[in-house]
C-alpha cells in the first residue's frame, strides 16, 4: 500500500518537473521575442547582464510554476 503512494507521488513529481521545464522554455522564447536583441547570441558572447536576467527568469518561473503544480497535485 505504501509503495503505491510512493510511486504515485513520484509520478506526480516527474509530471510537475516536465511541465515546469516546458513553461521555462516558453518563458525564455517569449523573453527572446520581447527584447530587441538576440538573447541566444548575447549568451554565446558571454554577456553577463543577459545571463543574470535569463537566470532570474528561470528561477522565478521555476518557483512560481513549481509551487502551483505542487499545490495542485497534492
Amino acid at each position: 500500500m505504501e509503495f503505491e503512494i510512493l510511486l504515485t507521488n513520484f509520478i506526480y513529481a516527474i509530471f510537475g518537473v516536465i511541465i515546469t521545464l516546458i513553461f521555462m522554455v516558453i518563458g525564455f522564447k517569449l523573453f527572446d521575442k520581447m527584447t530587441p536583441f538576440n538573447t541566444s547570441k548575447q549568451l554565446e558572447e558571454n554577456n553577463i547582464a543577459v545571463g543574470i536576467v535569463v537566470g532570474s527568469i528561470f528561477i522565478g518561473l521555476g518557483i512560481a510554476v513549481g509551487l502551483v503544480i505542487g499545490m495542485g497535485l497534492n
